[in-house]
Formats: structure tokens, C-alpha cells, sequence
């Protein structure tokens, strides 16, 4: 995996986890312990490795990770709950901006980054790969905007 894409995994993996230690209520330990085991096996499976097939589906390297309840549970989401369009990744980014996000969909904003850098990653051509890191530069921007009240970037 090339470095690139080790930072954003590691920059991926921060913001989940900061969301998980500094926005989980702590009126429910048992769901905020949930919630960082949740996190910990996402630094597994990134760990471990992730690729895209050609059907554009995500799959861990790890045999062992990929037939456990939760990594097949982590394969139906990313796979079946984010979009796979560039276009379609712009504007869930453009209307997550605008509105206040479930832990569900502050979830699908992050496993649409991972699936961005992924596909960065797999384009042939230098435009497809830059096209895909802007969308990955643009959901990072709303996770941070939605963490921290502030973008990465200013685009005006």
C-alpha cells in the first residue's frame, strides 16, 4: 500500500475514533465500549488490507477478519451502503454539509472515505485518480467541518 494511502487511512481512522471517544454519550458506557471495539477492528481491517474487485466491491485480504459476523457486517455496509459513483460520493458530501449527521450516516461518511481512497488508489488514468482523491478531500473536509466546526479547506 502506498504511503499516500496509509496517511489517509491513519487520518480516516483518527476522525472515527475521535468521534467515538469525544462524541459518544457517556450516559451508555456499554454502547461508547461498543462503539470503540467498532473502531478498533476498522484500524484491523484497514491494517490488514482492503481491495476493490471489478465489480467496485470492497473485500479484506485477511480470510480470517473477512468470515467473522463483524467483518462481513463491515463488507454489507461498505458495499452496499455508501455510493459508488464519483458523482453520487459529491453529492452526499455537498448535503452532509447542510444538515446535522446520525452516528449512522457520520458511519457512511467515513466508509465513503475509505471507498475513496480505495479507488484513488485502482485508476489507470491520472484524472480518474485525481477526480477520486478530490472526493476524498471533499467527505474529509465535512468530517472534519462536522468534528471540529471548521474545514480542512476553503473552496471559495
Amino acid at each position: 500500500m502506498n504511503t499516500q494511502l496509509k496517511l489517509w487511512f491513519s487520518i480516516i481512522l483518527w476522525l472515527w475514533l475521535d468521534q467515538v471517544l469525544h462524541g459518544g454519550s457517556s450516559q451508555n458506557p456499554a454502547a461508547d465500549a461498543s462503539s470503540l471495539s467498532d473502531a478498533n477492528l476498522m484500524f484491523e481491517f484497514l491494517l490488514f488490507g482492503l481491495e476493490i474487485n471489478q465489480d467496485d466491491n470492497v473485500f479484506l485480504l485477511d480470510e480470517e477478519l473477512a468470515s467473522m459476523r463483524k467483518g462481513q457486517e463491515f463488507l454489507s455496509r461498505i458495499n452496499d451502503g455508501i455510493p459508488k459513483s464519483l458523482r453520487s460520493m459529491e453529492l452526499m458530501a455537498q448535503n452532509m454539509e447542510k444538515t446535522p449527521l446520525t452516528r449512522d450516516q457520520f458511519e457512511n461518511l467515513v466508509l465513503s472515505m475509505v471507498y475513496s481512497a480505495l479507488q484513488a488508489r485502482v485508476q489507470r488514468s491520472r484524472e480518474e485518480r485525481e477526480a477520486w482523491g478530490g472526493v476524498l478531500l471533499q467527505l474529509a473536509n465535512v468530517t472534519t467541518y462536522k468534528l471540529r466546526g471548521g474545514f480542512l479547506f476553503d473552496y471559495s
